[in-house]
C-alpha cells in the first residue's frame, strides 16, 4: 500500500488526532507556517513534554511534518493529508452536501441564488 493511502486504520488516527482541543489549536496555529516546538509549546499551559506528546500524536497521524536545524524542531501542517481524510469521511457521510458546495463555487460572485 502506498505510504499516501487512507486505510480505515489511517483515517482512525487521523480523527484521534483531532478529538484533542490542544492538538487541534496546533493546527491551527501552523496554519500560517513552521514553528519550532519551543515557540508551540510557550502557547499552552502545560508542559513541554506533554506538548511533545502531543506534537507525537499529529506525527504519527502524518498531520505534521518536522524539520531539524541544528538543536531546533520545526513542525509545520501536512494540509493535504487533513484536507483528504476529513474531505473524504464527509463525502462518504454527506454526499449531498459535497454537491451543493460545489454548486455554490461554481456560481459567479453576485449571481442571484
Amino acid at each position: 500500500m502506498a505510504d499516501d493511502a487512507l486505510d480505515d486504520e489511517a483515517v482512525a488516527s487521523v480523527f484521534r488526532a483531532l478529538s484533542d482541543p490542544t492538538r487541534r489549536q496546533i493546527l491551527e496555529d501552523l496554519r500560517d507556517g513552521e514553528r519550532t516546538a519551543s515557540d508551540i509549546a510557550s502557547r499552552f499551559p502545560m508542559t513541554a513534554p506533554s506538548v511533545s506528546r502531543h506534537l507525537g500524536v499529529l506525527k504519527g497521524a502524518r498531520l505534521v511534518r518536522e524539520r531539524r536545524e541544528g538543536n531546533r524542531i520545526y513542525y509545520s501542517l501536512v494540509e493535504d493529508r487533513l484536507a483528504l481524510c476529513v474531505g473524504g469521511f464527509l463525502s462518504a457521510v454527506c454526499p449531498e452536501q459535497v454537491v451543493l458546495r460545489r454548486r455554490r463555487t461554481r456560481r459567479k460572485p453576485g449571481a442571484a441564488s
